[in-house]
């Protein structure tokens, strides 16, 4: 998966980055927060996956467990702990060189757990190659941060990400184009969170 066209610069920076959403993600389960322990706790005692018969499932591991689990389980409990504490990177779409691509939408390093789960279930990946499929989560969310404000429609923003993310989770898995397409129509159609919901309206 070697991409001679994108920088070391850009591969140091997402390891950064992924670092601080692992501490995040740690310390918010360590700290016993409550929306990411009652995931991760229902991810291991309810979905847990038998080593020997990995293979037949999609299986991954929550933050500070060696228990394999089902994959969209891990991926759903270590997001929420990366969140958790909000203090992880944010970035903005904003490219001032092109055209209409000023939309200034924000969002967040929240959800690298997807592609270390894809990572964890195929042996061929190395670390060079998350890091890859980390660069290619966030080059999308950001670019459709560059050109579709969310919060103008009082939409969240981990929308992008969501989007970014069924993208990044198919190409890594060998979905086919139509399987990655589908996924993304998927979220679009049925996962649209408001901005409301931070205020508890």
């Amino acid at each position: 998966m070697e991409n001679k066209k994108i920088a070391d610069e850009v591969y140091d920076r997402v390891q950064l980055f992924h670092t601080d959403s692992v501490i995040c993600g740690v310390s918010a389960i360590a700290l016993r927060t409550n929306a990411p322990n009652i995931l991760r706790d229902e991810a291991i005692n309810e979905y847990s996956v038998n080593p020997d018969k990995k293979g037949t499932t999609s299986a991954s591991k929550c933050f500070g467990s060696k228990l394999w689990v089902h994959s969209e389980k891990a991926i759903v409990a270590n997001c929420s702990a990366v969140r958790e504490w909000d203090s992880n990177g944010t970035v903005f779409g904003f490219d001032p060189r092109r055209e209409g691509h000023n939309a200034g939408e924000f969002g967040h390093n929240d959800f690298y757990p997807v592609v270390i789960a894809a990572a964890q279930n195929n042996a061929n990946f190395s670390g060079r190659d998350a890091l890859k499929g980390m660069i290619l989560l966030d080059e999308i969310r950001g670019r459709l941060a560059e050109v579709f404000s969310l919060k103008t429609y009082k939409i969240d923003h981990v929308v992008h990400g969501a989007i970014a993310s069924a993208a990044t989770y198919g190409a890594m898995m060998g979905a086919t184009p139509d399987q990655i397409e589908h996924a993304i129509g998927m979220v679009v159609a049925h996962y649209i969170p408001w901005r409301a919901i931070r205020a508890g309206k």
